[in-house]
Formats: C-alpha cells, structure tokens, sequence
C-alpha cells in the first residue's frame, strides 16, 4: 500500500497504515506528491535566488539567531554550520526513546508539513525523511525534553540529527540500535548530509511528536470504544441483567448523540437475548445467597449504575473521540514551524513569523481524551470487579473459580491488576495542559505542555485497552461457568458472537489456576486486532 502525501489530504488512518505493520508485517510506502514536490521546489528556488545573500532583509532563524538573539545576522557563509549548530543546541532529550510506531508517525508528519508548501526547506531535506522511514531507518529520539513551544524542539532535534548523520546521533535499523552514520551506510545512503538555509528550523520547530501520539492515542481509543460497548453486554449477560435502561423511548428523554449511539448498540448486540430475563434470573446460581433452592428471584426493577448508565459513561467518550479526531486530523495537515513562507501575491514569497508550533490544541485535545478514555476504564474495571463477587454478581462462582477453592485462588488478581491500571489512569487524566512554565530566557513566556499531554493519553488508551480486554476474559469465563445451568436461555445475537471469538483465541480456565498473564495479554490482542468486534458485526451488522 502506498501513501501519498501533499500537506492537504493525509488521514489518521493513513499516518497508521504507514507508523504500524499491517498483519503480514508489512507498513505501508508514502511518496511525496509530484505537485507538492514542484511546489516545494518553486519556493526553494525563489527563497536561493532572493534570500541568499547578506542584505536581504532579516528573516527569524533563517538568517538570524533564534530566542532572544533574534535580532542577530546569521552570514551566508555561517549558513551550513548554522544549520548545524541549530540542530546540536536543542538535541536535548531525555529518558527512553519513543517506540517505532511513534518515530515512523512522526517523520511521516513531517514530510507532510513540508508538503503543505509553508516551510521552505529543500526538497532533499523532504526526499531523505520519506527515504529513510521507507527503508525502516528509525532515530532514536528520547521522549522528554519538550515544552510543546516552540514545538517539539528537543525530540524533533534528534530526529534531525539522524537524518543528516551526525555522529552523536543513533538509529534503529532491522532491530538494531547503532550510531545513525553506520545504520544510513548499512541501508545504502550517504551519511553525510550537508542543510541549507532554513532546513534546519524547518525539521525541529513545530509540535510534531506530539502530533503523532495523539494520531495514535485517538486511533486506537475509536477502536476500543465498540470493544466498551460490546464488554459491557457480556458483563450484562452474565449477571442477567435488565435491558429497559437502553430503550429507544427512554433515550430520547435526553438526546446525546454519543448516549443514544451507545444504548442502539447495547440493544443490537443482545438482540435476541433470553439470558436478560426474569425466568433466566430466577436460575439460582452455585453462589448465590439468602434465596432458598427453588425459590423466584426477586424483580431485578433495575441494575446498578456500572450497567444501567453505560450509555452515560460511555458515551461522553464516543462524542469526546469524534472532537479530538477533528482536532487531530485538521493538525495533520498543517504546516507547524515558524516563521513561515507564504505568497506575497506578486510572484513572490515573504517569511512571516506567527505561533503555528504552539502545541496548545494538541495539549487541550489530548488531555480531554485522557479524561473520556479514564472514566471508560473506571466504568469497566466496576464491572468486571463486579464478577468476581457472588453478593454482587448473583452468585456466579466466586473469583470465577472453577476448581478447589483454597488451593486455587481464580480471577480475583485479574481484578487486582486492573484497578491497578485505573488508579494510574486517574492520575494521569489530571489535565497537562494548564501548566506552563517559561522557557529560554522569558522568550517562550507561555508554553503548552502538549508532548507529556500526548504521551500520557496514550498511555491512558493503552492501559484502557487491557481493562476493557480483562472485563471481556473475565465475563467469558463467567458465561462459560454459568452455561450448564442457564443454557435453555439463550445469550444475545451479539454477545454469542463476541463470546465465540473469545473461546476461539482464549480456552476457558476450568482446572483452577493458570498463568493468567498469558490470557491478559491473549484478551489485549483480541481488542487491538478487532477480531471481537469484526465476530459481533459480522453477526448482528455494524455498530455505530
């Protein structure tokens, strides 16, 4: 698959088909648009024809110093070890580097940027991003240092770095890390690679690595929210739970999109559904207490709030995820460095210098996805916490137990390791972006925060993914153990659906304890590949 980049039409899904190997192993190529490259080019040429030489007019670090030495002249023949130098006085991040899904994001977003036709580098500098991250040449670029204004400086640095071989710099090639010079050589190209006039303020300035954590943050935070929708009706299920909190008519009592989006799928998924009734509750489970053997079940009236307001909870998330995707794509085709080349509307170019890096949007955006993806998982861990309790599950075998109790324990440790992911998620859904603190000197008076906003969504979405997978392991294996005794009730369209690609990747745990991390990580795979989802559409059609 290819890719074709203009700075106009890239999509979330595309930058994902290019950061992320598809099942085979394979990531798709990006090729520069041939009209954007002729644009490029055009602007180029104008900018070393009137800008190249010691009496044009000073232009923010394209001939003049940057921060607080804005207003000092930067000589032609400084040019090259300006670039240069740019580059060594920034590279200063810290801690791990980014995994390769977020390096490949980033280069990509790039080169997009330039091809937007508002940076002004050389088309060289655009040809050896798009070259290198289809050769799978991968900087190694720390992920902490950036403020978020101006831009993402210190990641974007050693990227730079990287790209034009400096020695200090490291790459990551066929799974190895090694210095970027000897991994350029290896791949076939020239390590040397000399930057001309602007090139160096074009690749670092602009808010691009968290860019790219928020294209794959909200990626996968749209897929989990059919995965929510879909754990929740098993955890409904199981507990035999009331449908009347997601009908049509109550709904429209109070018409939130993402509300009423959330209950029609609920609905769709257990069309069918026997196991949701008065007959089936009135099945004692082996667990259940104070109801004599025979004895009806008490009118169920209504179910608790993890159940019942499902819709409430989740689909503030639904209507948070559609604005960060707005928010997010429109990024993706910006052009993000300062200052910027536009037309001048007389054949020619002026550089004006604005606030395009500033990564406030994509601060603001990402925190509000935090927040949205947090409160999923907290609804979820509720449930799932739920199962594992006979008091509250209506006597599902305690733990989901199946075995001799004492010398097996069962999914309580499962429930454990998830509480332990929403407490992180709380924590770190505490917003980023309302803090800021001046950098360089006052120059940068007002910062954005938005790369630690991007990294700490994304690990939200991540750490959310494993808690909507454990309800889904959790709820099967409660399904599975109640099944003899209940199976004249059928389960939903849907639920039956999702339960059977469940049993297809994940046996049930029938002989007491297992290695439960296994199945954890099992469960995950099933959510971020969309075999559950893909199993229930397929049965019922597709989900909103």
């Amino acid at each position: 698959m290819t890719v074709r980049i203009d700075g106009a039409a890239l999509t979330i899904a595309d930058v994902v088909r290019v950061a992320r190997p598809d099942t085979a192993g394979a990531f798709a190529k990006a090729v520069l648009d041939e009209g954007a490259r002729g644009r490029i080019a055009a602007t180029r040429a104008f900018i070393d024809a009137n800008w190249m030489n010691d009496d044009a007019p000073l232009m923010y670090a394209f001939n003049t110093g940057v921060g607080l030495f804005k207003d000092q002249r930067v000589l032609m023949a400084e040019m090259a070890a300006y670039q240069r130098k740019t580059v060594y006085a920034h590279a200063t991040g810290i801690g791990e580097p980014f995994g390769e899904d977020v390096t490949r994001a980033m280069m990509l977003l790039r080169a997009n940027a330039f091809a937007a036709n508002y940076s002004g580098p050389s088309v060289a500098v655009v040809d050896r991003l798009i070259d290198f991250l289809n050769a799978g040449l991968h900087p190694v670029i720390p992920q902490k240092g950036s403020v978020g204004a101006s831009g993402d400086l210190a990641p974007l640095a050693h990227l730079a770095g990287a790209i034009c071989g400096f020695a200090e710099a490291e790459m990551v090639w066929r799974g190895r890390r090694m210095p970027a010079r000897d991994a350029i050589a290896a791949a076939g190209f020239d390590p040397d690679f000399t930057m001309g006039a602007k090139d160096a303020s074009a690749l670092i300035n602009g808010s691009t690595a968290s860019l790219a954590l928020a294209v794959l943050a909200t990626h996968d935070a749209r897929r989990l929210l059919k995965h929510a929708d879909v754990a929740v009706c098993l955890s409904l299920e199981a507990m035999r739970g009331e449908r009347a909190a997601f009908d049509p008519r109550l709904q429209r009592a109070r018409p939130h999109p993402g509300q009423m989006r959330v209950a029609r799928n609920i609905l769709r998924i257990l069309d069918g559904t026997a196991r949701c009734s008065q007959a089936a509750r009135d099945v004692r489970f082996p667990d259940e207490v104070g109801r004599a053997e025979g004895a009806p079940a008490s009118p169920r009236v209504q179910d608790v709030y993890s159940l019942r307001c499902a819709p409430q909870v989740h689909g503030p998330a639904v209507e948070a995820v559609e604005y960060v995707e707005r928010i997010v794509g429109t990024e993706v085709n910006s052009a993000t460095d300062n200052p910027l080349i536009v037309d001048d509307g007389a054949g020619g170019y002026v550089s004006l210098s604005g606030g395009h890096f500033h990564g406030q949007y994509m601060a603001q955006a990402c925190d509000l996805l935090a927040i949205a993806i947090a409160d999923l998982s907290a609804i979820s861990e509720r449930r799932l916490a739920r199962l594992i309790d006979p008091t509250l599950s209506y006597g599902i075998p305690r733990n989901l137990l199946a075995g001799k109790r004492g010398l097996n324990t069962g999914f309580a440790t499962v429930q454990c390791s998830m509480s332990a992911l929403v407490m992180e998620n709380r924590h770190l859904a505490a917003p980023g972006s309302v803090d800021s603190i001046p950098g360089k000197g006052n120059a940068e008076d007002h910062v954005s925060n938005s790369t630690w906003c991007g990294r700490k969504a994304r690990t939200v979405v991540e750490n959310a993914e494993q808690v909507v997978a454990g309800e889904m392991l959790m709820a099967a294996q409660a399904l599975t153990l109640v099944e003899p005794l209940v199976a004249q009730f059928p389960l939903g369209t849907g639920t039956r659906a999702a339960h059977g690609a469940i049993r297809a990747a994940i046996a049930p745990a029938l002989d007491g304890d297992r290695w439960y991390a296994t199945e954890m990580v099992e469960a995950l795979e099933l959510v971020r590949s969309g075999r559950v989802v893909a199993a229930v559409e397929a049965a019922v059609g597709g989900l909103e």
